[in-house]
């Protein structure tokens, strides 16, 4: 009967097993170094993956801050550029009733430059600040008048040609502050 260090041979003779040194089984087994190295590979590939994922959030929190940075921005400035745009409008009605009261027949000549002249020097304050008077004429403009009257006209005018103005109309900077109130030429 074989030993514990014999094995039968398929001829059926015993043959002899050599003890294997630890050393020799790694040289043996080369398959758990490169295991080993798949594994530090895989976890490099893990590593490298993870750090474009942060880096690529951490450039979409950059730009996201970036963005909201300069709306504020924009926001803070239109909030300058724009500030006193609440106060002129409130402060136009006062401006006509100058307009008015300069133009009633009942007003001495005197009184009546008088307060057309505070007229125009609010105005000019009101200017500086980036008030801009719509002008009297011309086509009507849905995005600049209100028409509030209509006239028939024949061939002396064309159609939608602005009439008469009501009400002056003002922009501030760029934007529209009150439309003018009009009376429009329509041909029928």
């Amino acid at each position: 009967m074989p030993n514990d260090q014999e094995e039968l041979n398929p001829s059926g003779e015993a043959a002899v097993q050599e003890e294997v040194s630890p050393e020799s089984k790694e040289a043996a087994e080369p398959e758990k170094p490169l295991s080993d190295l798949d594994a530090a590979r895989a976890e490099r590939d893990q590593v490298i993956a993870e750090n474009r994922e942060l880096l690529d959030r951490f450039q979409r929190a950059q730009a996201e801050f970036e963005n909201i940075r300069k709306r504020l921005e924009r926001e803070r400035q239109e909030l300058r550029d724009y500030s006193a745009m609440e106060t002129i409008e409130s402060l136009l009605p006062i401006v006509d009733d100058f307009e008015r009261a300069a133009s009633a027949e009942a007003v001495d000549p005197e009184v009546a430059k008088g307060l057309q002249m505070i007229q125009q020097r609010i105005l000019d304050v009101f200017e500086r600040a980036g008030l801009q008077e719509i002008e009297d004429g011309g086509k009507f403009d849905p995005h600049l008048h209100q028409a509030v009257d209509r006239a028939s006209v024949e061939t002396d005018e064309e159609d939608q040609d602005v009439l008469d103005t009501y009400q002056k109309g003002y922009k501030f900077k760029d934007r529209l502050l009150r439309a003018a109130m009009v009376k429009v030429a329509v041909k029928e």
